[in-house]
């Protein structure tokens, strides 16, 4: 069984543990083979990684990396959803990437790509997916990243 933790484990990066936070929603809803994942901020465990807004205190480098950090919360609810079995995963459908960012900032999509390589890495062509990437006023919490997906699984 292909899991989240070995897929990790296998690139070098920390497998994402993210506690369920006290809200009206659920994290991720499936209904028959689709698996929506709501959106995502830049957390691990009970700590947000990055606050701040890209061009302002968040860099471009660091933006990639909080969006990173969301994709693998993404992937996080999906291997719960799927009892732990990623080859489950059909493909991941759609992804939208929302950015904290000043007006003048233009590399919105630069900042989505953080996200959407690490699903590519992770669950390779099955990974690959559409996409938007918007700039946003705020996000909850003053995170400069969220990111929510659609995937495909059986």
């Amino acid at each position: 069984m292909n899991t989240l933790s070995h897929r990790f484990h296998e690139f070098g990066l920390v497998a994402p543990d993210v506690a369920r936070a006290d809200l009206p929603f659920a994290p991720c809803v499936r209904v028959g083979d689709v698996v929506y994942i709501s959106g995502q901020i830049p957390e691990r465990g009970e700590k947000i990684t990055a606050i701040g807004k890209v061009g302002d205190s968040v860099s471009l480098e660091e933006a990639r990396e909080a969006a990173q950090t969301c994709a693998a919360n993404v992937l996080f609810w999906l291997d719960r959803e799927l009892g732990g079995d990623l080859d489950r995963v059909v493909r991941v459908a759609k992804v939208t990437v929302y950015v904290n960012a000043v007006p003048e900032f233009d590399q919105i999509s630069q900042v989505g790509n953080g996200a959407s390589e690490l699903f590519l890495k992770v669950l390779g062509e099955r990974g690959d997916h559409a996409r938007s990437a918007l700039g946003m006023a705020t996000l909850p919490l003053g995170v400069p990243v969220e990111v929510d997906a659609i995937v495909h699984v059986r």
